[in-house]
């Protein structure tokens, strides 16, 4: 019907036009709250909905709502949120403790994808630097939608909750080494290998650093400086502070701001209160929608009038489930096969990552639009299928309660 595919009518007053953006917010974050609730009631997991909102008002829907500078800054804000969230249940010593199995993880979960994207891409009759630039984008995993199923069901603190979130900071590193590899080759013919080895070792630093040191630091410094203030919600405030601070860090230090946001959260673990947490996972329930919708919104359907297009983003995404959960599946197979598939299952969503990725190639000339779109369907695809998947994996695994933070003397 022609009404599904016409946007939001603007809305009036006094014979002149309201502001598009109260309008637009409205319609991405009441949609993906509404359908957020119709997944729950269907024993979904409600990211899922907010996931599918995106589809159903964007382009591949009503076509209600295009994504845009502002959404884009939005769902970035809300990404960063809910890692500092994460981050705040999670103590540096407990993902420490799993490092080995997590840097194993990691690496087979790079190597796998890699090689898989490149083989199908060649093998289909695509160009060289085309067939790299898809086995790039299978690479980096987005942590932030399997973060927040962990997180609502309560395991944080399971050992395969653990292993995930290490490995994923590791894979961050190392999915962007090999987006800095590809680049310079599609601008140049060759990459900056000097260059690449500067960049990887600041970025290896930055995080083992925060790792180590982030907690100490902020335990010393945080409580003092929130006593010291008169602001209202002194400690909100300063941890905020320290979320922003720690997220340009981590870009100038070459790793993704959502790292740094993690990393600010996990630093604060220790001494966090237990209103802090609160308030931020209000904030975390304003923004964190729009990342979800943000995601759906940038798929694009119209590509796939071809039936050659059809069958590559088929081969692509069941190759980029099933590379990621056995490569990072292996890794983790000293902890048995049911944890195992749980971390395998845990890295497979692509999210945004896979679609900075695709992006990045298609402005540099080295894929066309319809390779762009087979990359961004499995992006979007792999992140709507990994929430139930992990449900059901996690099912009858019990709740592991987080010890209470000590309490923090506002000024």
């Amino acid at each position: 019907m022609m009404w599904m595919n016409q946007p939001v009518p603007a809305l009036l007053v006094a014979g002149g036009e309201v502001d598009k953006l109260p309008l637009q917010l409205l319609v991405v974050f009441g949609f993906a709250k509404l359908l957020a609730e119709v997944a729950q009631r269907l024993r979904m997991p409600g990211i899922v909905g907010g996931l599918v909102a995106g589809i159903v008002i964007g382009p591949s829907g009503f076509g209600w709502i295009q994504y845009d500078e502002l959404l884009h800054a939005m769902a970035e804000l809300g990404v960063m949120f809910l890692l500092f969230q994460v981050g705040l249940e999670v103590k540096a010593s407990e993902l420490v403790r799993v490092g080995k199995v997590a840097l194993l993880s990691a690496v087979l979960g790079v190597a796998l994808p890699f090689v898989a994207g490149w083989a199908i891409m060649v093998a289909a009759g695509h160009p060289q630097i085309e067939s790299i630039f898809m086995g790039a984008a299978m690479v980096a995993t987005s942590v932030g939608i399997t973060a927040q199923v962990l997180a609502s069901k309560g395991v944080l603190s399971h050992r395969t909750a653990q292993v995930i979130l290490a490995a994923a900071v590791i894979d961050d590193v190392l999915g962007l080494l090999v987006l800095a590899v590809v680049s310079s080759m599609a601008r140049a013919g060759g990459a900056d290998w000097a260059g690449l080895a500067v960049s990887t070792v600041v970025s290896v630093v930055f995080v083992l650093a925060v790792a180590k040191y982030g907690s100490r630091t902020a335990g010393l410094v945080v409580p003092r400086l929130t006593q010291s203030l008169r602001v209202d919600e002194a400690e909100f405030a300063v941890a905020v502070t320290f979320l922003f601070v720690m997220a340009l860090l981590a870009t100038y230090s070459g790793v993704a701001a959502i790292i740094g946001a993690f990393l600010a959260g996990m630093a604060l673990a220790e001494t966090a209160s237990h209103h802090l947490h609160t308030l931020v996972r209000g904030a975390g329930e304003l923004m964190v929608p729009f990342f979800l919708a943000s995601i759906g919104l940038q798929l694009d359907t119209s590509v796939f009038r071809s039936g050659s297009t059809v069958v590559l983003a088929l081969v692509i995404l069941a190759a980029a489930v099933a590379s990621k959960w056995i490569g990072c599946g292996l890794g983790a197979f000293s902890l048995g096969w049911k944890d195992a598939a749980r971390v395998g299952a845990g890295m497979v969503p692509r999210g945004e990552v896979g679609m900075v990725v695709a992006q990045v190639g298609l402005k540099a000339g080295a894929i066309t639009q319809p390779v762009y779109g087979v990359a961004v369907f499995m992006a979007v695809l792999t992140t709507i299928l990994a929430p139930p998947v992990l449900n059901f994996l996690y099912k009858g695994v019990e709740p592991v309660p987080r010890s209470s933070p000590p309490p923090v003397e506002l000024g």
